[in-house]
């Protein structure tokens, strides 16, 4: 058997022997500088359609001045936030008629770090888009060089130094989860909060003053990792304490982990304890009960980073946070606590 043809992308002299003209009059047709017969211009456009040739962006650039690449900084990128936030730059970029490169930040390490700055960097980009979600993220942002058009994505309601952000308002969703279930009679709500990530959690605080603010009592944080089986470990916990009627999760993971152990041990939701999570991810609408939880528009947060960067990059300065406060959708999982009816 014959080994296969490797791919070879068509450059500038295919496109010319295809069209029978020179490699000065395909680029004369390509970039519109100068003109060219229509007749010409037609074989060109043919060739290129034909031979699938795509124009080297790189080069383009370095010829107009205008670069259009966005450089973009994440430290992860399978994630649920992670990943609809980069679909929400890819699609604003594309509108723009720009393109996206991801850079994955392997850890906060400086070495990592600098390591993915430096790549990021090393490509003709137009600017930068971190997502600080993490400590890996914060870092980053932190070790853009000075003068770079650069903007964060993240949560929280307002961000120190002369980055521009675009933010979601999660200390405002998680006052608001926590009134809601406060006003269905619960005396007091649990939480388990995800990791730390070098900065305070704005769910937390949230939680924490709407609690304050009641003058309901505080329980200690529950601090577990991102994943389910992290909240069924918590699950096994409070299956055994009799005072948890409301427990509000960082994320939804957590919360669906911590259903299941509830489950397994007879305790029902809402019946017993109500859960509401955070992200509202696609299936736990779809979940028995379905899942109370907060609707973070993470496309909208990707689409608002890349219109703060256009911004920037045509010159304007001194821009403020972009902040968009997240919902809470009620599902099955929250009800009155045991006892109290809401007629």
């Amino acid at each position: 058997m014959a080994a296969p043809k490797k791919y070879r992308a068509p450059v500038l002299a295919d496109v010319a022997k295809a069209a029978g003209v020179s490699v000065p009059t395909v680029s004369r047709v390509l970039n519109g500088t100068k003109y060219v017969a229509p007749e010409l211009a037609q074989r060109v456009n043919q060739a290129v359609a034909e031979l699938g040739y795509r124009p080297n962006g790189a080069a383009r650039s370095m010829r107009s001045g205008k670069r259009t690449l966005v450089s973009v900084l994440a430290g992860a990128t399978a994630n649920y936030g992670y990943a609809r936030t980069l679909e929400g730059i890819e699609t604003a970029a594309q509108r723009a008629g720009m393109s996206v490169s991801i850079t994955v930040v392997e850890s906060a390490d400086d070495e990592h770090v600098q390591r993915a700055v430096d790549l990021a960097l090393s490509q003709p980009t137009a600017g930068v888009v971190v997502l600080e979600f993490d400590r890996a993220g914060i870092e980053a942002a932190m070790a853009l060089p000075e003068g770079l058009p650069a903007v964060v994505a993240g949560g929280g309601s307002r961000r120190t130094g002369a980055v521009p952000a675009a933010l979601i308002d999660e200390g405002a969703a998680g006052r608001q989860v926590t009134e809601y279930l406060l006003r269905l009679g619960h005396a007091t709500v649990h939480h388990i909060a995800g990791p730390t990530e070098g900065k305070p959690s704005g769910r937390t605080e949230g939680w924490r003053s709407a609690l304050q603010a009641a003058g309901a009592p505080v329980p200690a944080v529950m601090n577990a990792e991102w994943d389910a089986t992290s909240g069924y470990r918590w699950g096994e916990r409070i299956a055994g304490l009799d005072d948890v009627t409301a427990v509000f999760c960082a994320n939804d993971d957590i919360a669906i982990g911590l259903m299941r152990a509830l489950s397994d041990r007879g305790i029902h939701v809402p019946g017993d304890v109500s859960v509401v999570g955070f992200d509202d991810q696609p299936l736990v609408a779809l979940w028995r009960p379905s899942l109370t939880t907060v609707d973070q528009d993470f496309e909208d947060l990707g689409a608002r980073a890349f219109e703060l960067l256009s911004r920037l990059v045509d010159g304007e300065a001194d821009l403020a946070a972009s902040v968009a406060t997240p919902q809470l959708v009620v599902r099955e999982s929250t009800a009155p606590p045991s006892g109290i009816s809401m007629s």
